[in-house]
């Protein structure tokens, strides 16, 4: 049966205020003058789980040392078990008035806040220990208790949330085996809360779409928004295929496009000249190019899973225009024509994460190893500028030679690589745009859904979701 988040503590609470006495040990101000021997007797107690018999002996150790946070902080969570909040409450409070820096106390006094129904004390609390120590799980995780206490469930969610994805991202939490005892009903309870609220949320901002567009017209996106949620399974209709972030079932699906759908082809090839002339300019200049990766350190496991050469040292060098729907002005200004031509293209603009153009820059021998993109909702066009001999790119196992000035759009959601085997730099522009199966109704629903998950994360303190 599932606990409610503001159901009374019960005794695991308890003896996880003895488990965690060596974080208390050290902000005890008068553990000198208590009795050192009746301190090590009730921890002992405690370790072994006879909470009655440490509770006696941490009281008796309060009648001569009064002020010894650690004391505190275990009988007053033994009476928050019993229902006492007032006598649990004042404990905690001078505890914190004697050690203002332990977040472990505040997240206490949080709890018991959090017991009597005080929800805007408890996030009072639960914020001063977030402000100690920003990752403190169960801190983050009755924070998220609090919020709903207060009705702010979207809050809430982001609480939850964060405080879930943050101790399974450390191995904790994963289960009952690496969740304590008294936390599990907290934890369950969390999971099946953000379960239902992510979904609530996401789907409600599709409601305009929907009353403009018809609810029929967004069925594919919503899918995809429950297959990111694990609440369906992809079932991608081809095994090379797999997204990284968001899958929209239901589109065609292929390694390779052909160039029939994509009109505006044509009118980029006619440039390539003058975008090639820029590029040269840039590589003469090369202020502005960075690695793709972050850096081109080959020894790196990052650069390593993506990255190998057969010359020596593999570089992946970029020159964005645009990336995560950023615009790089002062690499813009160095290409005037170039960024006149992209403004003409139907490029996919998603904040925060699209468009995404630049000049990718493989060396000599450096070979791009195989890996999937985030999201099948749009496809990867590259219209190569400079290739040597026996460089190509492979998507879903076929092989491709660059042609000079001729595109190629390909879905990168397919298990794909490239490699330069020549002995001279090879040079692609890339830009990507929608699928284009994909209605205007459900372009605006993605873009929508993208930018908000990634404002999800954000408020939940969680990793952004893949970008590339």
């Amino acid at each position: 049966m599932q606990a409610h988040p503001d159901d009374p503590p019960d005794l695991h609470r308890v003896e996880r205020a003895g488990q965690e006495r060596g974080k208390l040990h050290d902000m005890n101000t008068q553990t000198a003058r208590a009795d050192e021997a009746r301190i090590n007797l009730a921890r002992a107690h405690a370790a072994q789980h006879r909470i009655g018999e440490a509770e006696a002996v941490y009281r008796d150790i309060l009648k001569t040392a009064p002020d010894t946070p650690e004391a505190l902080n275990f009988v007053a969570m033994c009476g928050l078990s019993r229902g006492d909040f007032a006598a649990a409450q004042r404990e905690l409070e001078h505890a914190a008035r004697l050690e203002p820096t332990e977040p472990e106390i505040w997240k206490n006094v949080g709890i018991v806040h959090l017991a009597q129904h005080h929800g805007d004390d408890a996030l009072d609390a639960f914020d001063r220990a977030l402000g100690l120590e920003p990752m403190h799980f169960a801190a983050r995780l009755h924070r998220g208790a609090a919020l709903e206490q207060l009705g702010r469930l979207d809050d809430a969610t982001t609480s939850y949330f964060g405080a879930l994805a943050a101790a399974q991202s450390r191995g904790k939490w994963r289960n009952d085996m690496t969740t304590p005892p008294g936390l599990r009903p907290v934890v369950r309870h969390a999971v099946v809360f953000v379960e239902t609220h992510r979904q609530r949320i996401f789907m409600e901002l599709l409601q305009p779409l929907r009353d403009r567009y018809g609810a029929a017209s967004l069925v594919r996106v919503e899918q995809g928004l429950e297959i990111y949620l694990g609440v369906r399974p992809a079932n991608y209709p081809d095994p090379r295929q797999y997204c990284k972030f968001f899958y929209v079932p239901g589109l065609r699906t292929t390694p390779y496009y052909e160039r029939e759908l994509f009109p505006w082809h044509a009118e980029l090839e006619k440039h390539t000249d003058a975008i090639r002339a820029e590029l040269r300019g840039v590589l003469e200049q090369p202020a502005g190019v960075e690695p793709f990766l972050g850096t081109n350190d080959n020894t790196l496991p990052k650069v390593q899973s993506l990255l190998a050469g057969t010359r020596g040292h593999a570089e992946w060098n970029s020159f964005f225009f645009h990336r995560h729907g950023e615009v790089f002005e002062q690499n813009a200004s160095r290409c005037p024509r170039t960024t006149a031509i992209l403004a003409t293209l139907p490029l996919v603009h998603i904040r925060g994460h699209a468009p995404e153009v630049l000049f990718s820059i493989l060396t000599p021998g450096s070979h791009i190893l195989k890996h999937h993109g985030v999201t099948n909702a749009r496809l990867v066009t590259h219209l190569p500028l400079i290739i040597p001999e026996d460089c190509a790119i492979s998507v879903g196992g076929v092989e491709h030679a660059w042609q000079q000035g001729r595109c190629v759009t390909f879905d990168d959601t397919f298990e794909h690589e490239a490699w330069n085997r020549s002995d001279k730099l090879r040079a692609v522009m890339i830009l990507d745009s929608w699928h284009p199966d994909l209605t205007e109704a459900e372009r605006a629903a993605i873009a929508l859904l993208i930018g908000a998950i990634g404002d999800f994360n954000s408020a939940a303190k969680v990793d952004a979701p893949p970008k590339d």
